[in-house]
């Protein structure tokens, strides 16, 4: 009778054990389900915000005529290559991820689809790279660098962007490694050492270099500006000319026996508040790019060295945080334009 009693009490813990931990399981898989369903929705909408905010802003300055000179065409190759990289790399991108990184479209559009993928995300690093150098000969050298200089350099960065995006993304196309693995079904950017130090170097680590070197001359500019500002009183012969400070008001009176002369001279000029403007737009869109691009070139050049494992995971997310670089930048730049502001309020309301 104990015996059968011990039996039937080692049953129903076993039962219970193996119930609980069905239960278990299937809670996982619920809350997996779950997260992955979030995540899918999170990447639809950056894909779509991605396209939909860049081409609003190509749109912008197509229909603008004011917009159809410098700066504004380093903005539009910008914003066409970031609109590529919404419409030609990331869906892709997303399909890949959602069939568990097995890639089953062929080794044609493996190609096809990893040399865009490296062209758009070099010409959107590179464009930010232009307009920083813009800003900076803007801002340090406004007398000779004038619209006719400005446009003739931004055209000659526009097409060394694209010409050096394009070395780099067909190089493989000639041999140099292989994407494409037919065994284990992978399509990835190219892991050979040799062009996986030309790639990364030339789509991200040199204009990285030029970026914080730009915006470094920017700040000891800006500084130098501010450490020079001069608050002088002009002393004239004190019989004829008398010159006094206001009390309140941020202006220098000048006297003299036929007329009184006043002008500014307190607060910041139209042209430091410009120059400060665009040194902050400059440092987080500089910013927002370092954060967005850094680990994934980071894990990208130490992967092929040594051998290093990372999980697909981490390289998922640090993968679509680049991506994603392509959204912060039309959001940052016409964040700090009223032009553009004022443009698309023009443009929606004339729709309407």
């Amino acid at each position: 009778m104990n015996n059968w009693r011990g039996k039937k009490t080692m049953d129903v813990n076993v039962s219970l054990m193996f119930n609980g931990s069905s239960e278990g399981n299937a809670l996982k898989k619920e809350r997996f389900s779950i997260f992955s369903i979030l995540t899918l929705t999170l990447l639809v909408i950056l894909i779509i915000a991605t396209f939909l905010w860049n081409l609003l802003v190509l749109v912008t300055i197509l229909r603008v005529k004011t917009f159809h000179r410098v700066p504004h065409n380093l903005v539009a190759s910008m914003a066409v290559s970031d609109v590529m990289v919404a419409a030609l790399v990331m869906p892709l991108s997303l399909v890949n991820e959602l069939s568990g990184r097995r890639w089953r479209f062929g080794r044609l559009l493996c190609d096809v689809w990893v040399s865009f993928d490296v062209l758009c995300c070099t010409a959107s690093i590179w464009n930010v790279t232009a307009i920083a150098l813009d800003r900076y000969w803007s801002i340090t050298r406004h007398l000779e660098y004038t619209l006719k200089t400005r446009k003739r350099i931004s055209n000659i960065m526009i097409g060394l962007t694209w010409a050096l995006s394009a070395i780099i993304s067909l190089s493989p196309l000639f041999g140099w490694g292989k994407a494409y693995t037919a065994a284990q079904e992978s399509c990835q950017v190219i892991q050979d050492p040799s062009y996986t130090i030309f790639s990364t170097f030339g789509a991200f680590y040199l204009p990285l270099c030029v970026v914080l070197f730009v915006y470094w001359k920017i700040y000891k500019a800006a500084k130098f500006r501010i450490g020079t500002r001069k608050r002088n009183a002009i002393m004239p012969l004190p019989e004829i000319v008398q010159v006094k400070e206001a009390p309140c008001e941020p202006q220098i009176v000048f006297t003299s026996r036929h007329a009184a002369i006043t002008f500014e001279t307190d607060g910041e000029t139209w042209r430091e508040q410009k120059e400060k403007k665009a040194a902050v737009m400059v440092g987080i869109l500089i910013g927002v790019f370092v954060l967005c691009w850094i680990p994934f070139f980071i894990t990208e050049l130490i992967s092929p060295l040594i051998s290093c494992n990372i999980p697909p995971v981490w390289k998922s997310i640090f993968l679509w945080l680049g991506y994603s670089n392509s959204f912060f930048n039309p959001l940052i730049y016409t964040a700090f334009n009223k032009n553009y502001n004022n443009a698309f309020k023009n443009l929606f309301t004339k729709q309407r």
